[in-house]
């Protein structure tokens, strides 16, 4: 069955393709093809001739192509490397509340640190045309990825992490002054045979923590042995199987200072295991201030990051570039702050806080 357009006097197949888009209008399926995917290169006349027709020909939905007009879908990317730690979920979970607010869903994925994953996540949401996309894990090596986006005209930020030689806003915390802070305070208690047990070492925050937490031991005198710093998975799984292989070489330290509370909280589970009690035979700390750390069961010594207020500023910069801002790129650093419990050797106290450091933005 065929039936005619009241305006363009064309045939309509019950299935349109493009060519038959092309045909009604006068131009190359190509250039139907770049008005459908959203790219540049096409006058706003032909563009709106090419969705007008698609439209009468039924070769696209209404919704659709009042979203093409506008040049956007209202879809938002979150890309991150682990739904199933903590920390991510409550990333993921603000950035949701935050998208929402703005009249965007979001379009989410996680990658477990593995490039062809992160390249096929991005593809998909290249071809879903994406208004944006927030980055919790990319790589130095990640540059394909970006240039992709980049001919796509998609903007993106990056939170929590970031890799300085690609050119976007970030949101996130200073993780070398915070872990700075927090081996300080692990030194004011005397301990000097310490081992740090950071995540991943291609996470541009576990590098930042390990340094910090390196850097300022050896200010203080403390050799630095490459034994005593270990890193493993983003989970208490790995800070589980870090402490056992401390165990197996006799290598137990005084102290044990993580890069995040998933690993601090593994590394208590495998020392009670073993009857060693902490902090009275091993002190602990842990990094990310997560819901476990204010347990009344651990009450872990660690350094709280305001995530929803991250997702919160990175979705508040992100669809400004959607809207079409422009303007040098912004790093936003915000506050961190230094929470005590009693895993480090510090006695329970009833406000646990310590005062926050200052935000700042370079």
């Amino acid at each position: 069955m065929r039936t005619t357009t009241a305006r363009t006097g064309a045939q309509r197949p019950q299935r349109v393709s493009a060519a038959d888009v092309a045909r009604a209008v006068g131009v190359s399926p190509a250039t139907v093809s770049y008005v459908m995917n959203g790219r540049s290169g096409v006058s706003e006349e032909t563009r709106e001739r090419v969705l007008e027709v698609a439209e009468e020909l039924g070769h696209t939905s209404s919704a659709r192509a009042n979203r093409l007009r506008s040049h956007q879908t209202r879809v938002i990317g979150l890309v991150l490397t682990d739904i199933a730690n903590p920390f991510y979920t409550e990333i993921a979970a603000g950035t949701i509340d935050a998208a929402r607010a703005r009249g965007y869903e979001v379009f989410l994925a996680h990658t477990q640190e593995d490039p062809a994953t992160l390249r096929s996540v991005v593809d998909a949401m290249i071809a879903r045309q994406v208004d944006g996309v927030v980055f919790t894990v990319l790589h130095p090596d990640d540059g394909d990825v970006i240039r992709s986006l980049r001919s796509a005209h998609i903007p993106l930020i990056q939170l929590s992490r970031r890799i300085e030689r690609i050119e976007a806003d970030f949101v996130g915390i200073d993780d070398r002054a915070a872990a700075a802070e927090m081996m300080e305070h692990v030194l004011e208690h005397g301990y000097r045979d310490i081992v740090t047990i950071v995540g991943p070492r291609v996470s541009s925050a576990s590098a930042a923590r390990e340094d910090g937490f390196t850097r300022t031991a050896e200010s203080h005198g403390i050799r630095s042995i490459a034994s005593h710093h270990l890193s493993t998975y983003l989970s208490e799984q790995g800070g589980y199987a870090a402490v056992e292989g401390l165990l197996a070489r006799k290598a137990l330290p005084r102290a044990i200072v993580c890069g995040s509370d998933a690993i601090a909280l593994g590394a208590i589970s495998a020392l009670r295991a073993h009857s060693i009690t902490v902090p009275d035979d091993v002190a602990v700390t842990g990094f990310d201030g997560l819901f476990p750390g204010a347990s009344p069961l651990v009450e872990l010594t660690t350094v709280n990051q305001p995530r929803r207020e991250m997702a919160e500023q990175a979705l508040e910069l992100l669809t400004r570039r959607i809207d079409g801002a422009g303007g040098s790129f912004q790093s936003v650093l915000r506050a961190h702050e230094l929470r005590i419990g009693t895993t480090c050797g510090c006695p329970r106290r009833e406000h646990t806080a310590a005062p926050a450091a200052a935000e700042r933005a370079p």
